[in-house]
C-alpha cells in the first residue's frame, strides 16, 4: 500500500500497462454518468479498436455523449447548444461507433441504465443492455470478474495530499473497494483527475493508497453538463399534487427532470408562500384533506432527503428551508449526481460546512431496503419516493424503462429499490409521476392504459400514481377501486374506452359510470385554473434557470410541434398556413427564426419551414423566476 499510487502523465502509456498486465483481456468496471475517466477509456478503447487480440468488456451505465441532430432542423438547432455548451468535453470514442454500428467485435459495452431515449434502434446498446435493479449492478460487476476499475476524480485535494474525492459517483465504487479489501475482489483501481470534478466530503473522501494508478494527463476535460429543460403548465400541476403527499417532518426522493424540478419548485413555494400553494390547490379541483394523505402546510421541523441522485432541487430545497432535519449529520444522503454546468459549479464552490450536510455514499445504503433496515425505519419516517413513469396500466402497474416490443428506453435503475423501500418502511409510500397523455403524429395519446406489454413495477406493488388530474391511492385496494382511482386521474378524452375495455374484462360493474367532476380532467381545465399562478410568476418555465437563449427557449416546443406534425400532412399543411396568416414575424419570432438559419430561406424546402416554425411559435410573456 505504500507504494500506491503510481503516478502517470500519459493516457496511452497508461492503457498500455493496463492491457499488458490483463494479459490483453480487459474487463473495465466504470460509473455512471459524469465519474466515468473519459481520457483513460478512450485510450483503452483505441488500443483495443487497433489490436483485434485484445478482448474488452466495459461494464458501466448512463453514457453521456454530446447530442446529435438526426434531420436538417435537429442539426441547425442542435449543434450551435452544443459548441456553446460541449466544445471542451472529451466525447467517449466508443459511444460514437456504437450509434454508428461500427464497434469491433473483440469490444463489448454493457450498460445497466441508458440515456432515456437516446439509444432506441441501436443494436448494440439494446443487445447489450443488463436489465438490473441498482442495488443489485455490484454482483452482477463481481461476476464478470472485473480486473480494471477507472473513476474520475476531484482534482483539489483539500485535506491532505493521501486524498482524493469520488465526487459524483461513490455508488458502486465504495462497495467495490470493500470487496477487495475482503478479498472478494481483485482489480487495478485507476483515478483519472479532473479539475471540475466538484471535492465532496464524508465517504466520497478516500485514501489516495486504494489507487494503484493516477493519471494526471493535462488539465483534463470539461464535464458532461446537462442543459435544463422546460417545465409546463402539466408538470407543474403534477408537481403540486405531488407536493401535498410530503409530510413535515418526513424523507424524500426526487429524481432528475422536469417533474423532479416541478415538485421542487411546489414544495417550496408551499414553504415560503402557503397561502398562494392553497389557492392553487384550491382551483385544481374539490378538496381532500385527508390528513393520512395530504399536508398543506409550511415546514416547520424539515424534512430529510435520502434521494440517489443529488439533483439540483435538492440543493434549493435546502437553501429555501425545506430540507433541514438531519440525519448523522447530514441533510442528504446521495450516491450520484448529474445536471447541468451550472450546477457543477454550484458544487464547487460549495463551502467546507455546506459541504458536510450532504453525505455521498453507497448506493446500497440510499437505495436497499435490505441493508441497515431497522436503521432506515428510524430514519427515515413518512417517506416518499417520487419517481417518473412512462405510462400505467388501469390496475395499477408502471412502465418506466421499456416498450412492450422488448427496446428499453432507459432502464429499472433505482426506481423498483425505492418502490421496495417504500414497502419496507412502516410510513413510507412510493409516488409515480405520470403525464396522463402524450403527443404523437396522431395526436394526443393517453398514457394511462388498459394493458401494456411491458411492466417495469408490477401490480402488486401498486401504490400511487401522481398526473396532473391529480392522486391515484391504489395501495391495498381491489382491483375495481383502484380502476376506479386511476380513471380520476386520466385525461377525459379518453376515460370512456378505458370504462369499456375494464367492463369487459368484468373489472367494473356493468352500472359504472364516470362521475362528472373526472370529466374536467383536460388541458383546457387545466390551464385555466393554473393562469393566475403562471401569471405571477410562481409556476416558471424554467424555475431554477437555463442554458438555452431566449431564441433557444421559444425554438423548444415550435420544434417539438413540426416534429410531431410531420408524419401528418394535414397536421403539418396546418402549420404552414397558420405561419402565412400570422405575416410578418415580429422581433422575437424573427430571432428565432434567424437561430434557425431562416431568415433568408433558399429554395421552397425553406421556406416551409420558416412557415411552419412561425405557425409552431408560440410566445407567451417570459415568467418570474419561481419561489427558488
Amino acid at each position: 500500500m505504500a507504494d500506491r499510487p503510481q503516478g502517470w502523465s500519459d493516457a496511452e502509456a497508461l492503457a498500455e500497462s493496463v492491457i499488458r498486465e490483463t494479459g490483453g483481456r480487459v474487463v473495465l468496471a466504470l460509473p455512471l454518468g459524469i465519474g466515468k475517466p473519459n481520457t483513460l477509456v478512450n485510450a483503452i478503447y483505441r488500443r483495443a479498436r487497433a489490436d483485434r487480440s485484445v478482448s474488452l468488456t466495459i461494464f458501466t451505465a448512463l453514457t453521456l455523449n454530446p447530442p446529435e441532430g438526426r434531420s436538417v432542423l435537429e442539426r441547425r438547432f442542435i449543434e450551435p447548444v452544443a459548441e456553446r455548451l460541449f466544445a471542451d468535453h472529451a466525447p467517449l470514442d466508443y459511444a460514437a461507433d456504437m450509434r454508428r454500428g461500427d464497434t469491433p467485435d473483440n469490444i463489448e459495452v454493457r450498460e445497466f441504465f441508458l440515456a432515456a431515449g437516446q439509444w432506441l434502434g441501436v443494436p448494440a446498446a439494446q443487445q447489450n443492455h443488463v436489465s438490473a435493479n441498482y442495488t443489485d449492478v455490484l454482483r452482477y460487476i463481481l461476476d464478470s470478474d472485473v480486473n480494471v476499475v477507472g473513476q474520475l476524480v476531484a482534482g483539489k485535494q483539500e485535506i491532505d495530499e493521501r486524498k482524493f474525492s469520488l465526487g459524483s459517483n461513490p455508488d458502486i465504487t465504495l462497495p467495490l473497494l470493500q470487496a477487495r479489501r475482503d478479498g472478494r475482489a481483485a482489480f487495478r483501481f485507476v483515478a483519472e483527475v479532473n479539475g471540475e470534478m466538484p471535492w465532496m466530503g464524508r465517504d466520497a473522501e478516500i485514501d489516495a493508497a486504494e489507487f494503484d494508478d493516477v493519471l494526471r494527463d493535462g488539465e483534463g476535460f470539461a464535464l458532461f453538463g446537462i442543459p435544463k429543460g422546460p417545465v409546463s403548465l402539466a408538470d407543474h400541476a403534477a408537481g403540486i399534487h405531488a407536493a401535498r403527499l410530503v409530510p413535515d417532518g418526513g424523507t424524500l426522493q426526487i429524481g432528475i427532470g422536469s417533474i423532479g424540478d416541478a415538485v421542487a419548485n411546489a414544495l417550496i413555494l408551499r414553504h415560503r408562500d402557503n397561502a398562494r400553494f392553497r389557492e392553487i390547490v384550491a382551483r385544481l379541483g374539490p378538496a381532500d384533506d385527508r390528513e393520512d394523505l395530504y399536508h398543506d402546510g409550511p415546514f416547520e421541523e424539515g424534512i430529510y432527503a435520502a434521494s440517489e441522485m443529488l439533483v439540483e432541487g435538492l440543493l434549493r430545497l435546502i437553501r429555501a428551508g425545506v430540507i433541514r432535519r438531519e440525519v448523522d449529520g447530514c441533510l442528504v444522503h446521495s450516491a450520484f449526481f448529474v445536471g447541468s454546468r451550472a450546477y457543477q459549479a454550484e458544487l464547487r464552490d460549495l463551502s467546507r460546512s455546506e459541504r458536510d450536510l450532504i453525505g455521498m455514499t453507497d448506493v446500497g445504503f440510499v437505495n436497499g431496503a435490505a441493508t441497515d433496515l431497522e436503521r432506515k425505519r428510524r430514519e427515515r419516517p413518512g417517506a416518499r419516493f417520487i419517481n417518473k413513469a412512462m405510462m400505467a396500466t388501469l390496475t395499477g402497474a408502471a412502465v418506466s424503462d421499456g416498450l412492450e416490443n422488448g427496446q428499453v428506453v432507459s432502464g429499472v435503475g433505482g426506481q423498483f429499490d425505492f418502490v421496495q423501500q417504500a414497502f419496507a418502511l412502516p410510513d413510507a409510500r412510493s409516488v409515480l409521476m405520470l403525464d396522463a397523455t402524450r403527443q404523437t403524429s396522431k395526436g394526443a395519446e393517453s398514457n394511462i392504459l388498459w394493458s401494456y406489454g411491458h411492466q417495469t413495477v408490477p401490480r402488486q406493488m401498486r401504490d400511487i400514481v401522481v398526473t396532473e388530474y391529480g392522486v391515484a391511492d391504489m395501495r391495498g385496494r381491489t382491483d375495481a377501486r383502484v380502476i376506479g382511482e386511476m380513471l380520476s386521474v386520466a385525461d377525459a378524452r379518453f376515460q370512456d374506452d378505458l370504462v369499456r375495455q375494464a367492463k369487459a374484462a368484468s373489472k367494473l360493474p356493468s352500472d359504472f359510470r364516470l362521475p362528472v367532476a373526472w370529466r374536467r380532467n383536460t388541458p383546457a381545465t387545466l390551464a385555466e385554473a393554473l393562469g393566475p399562478a403562471a401569471e405571477a410568476g410562481l409556476l416558471p418555465t424554467y424555475p431554477f434557470g437555463t442554458e438555452y437563449t431566449e431564441a433557444e427557449q421559444a425554438l423548444l416546443p415550435a420544434l417539438a410541434e413540426l416534429k410531431r406534425s410531420s408524419g401528418s400532412p394535414a397536421r403539418l399543411a396546418r402549420l404552414v398556413w397558420r405561419g402565412l396568416r400570422r405575416g410578418r414575424p415580429d422581433s422575437d419570432a424573427e430571432a428565432a427564426l434567424a437561430r434557425m438559419g431562416l431568415s433568408n430561406p433558399a429554395g421552397l424546402k425553406e421556406r416551409l419551414w420558416r412557415h411552419a416554425i412561425h405557425g409552431a411559435l408560440d410566445r407567451p410573456e417570459p415568467s418570474a423566476p419561481g419561489p427558488g
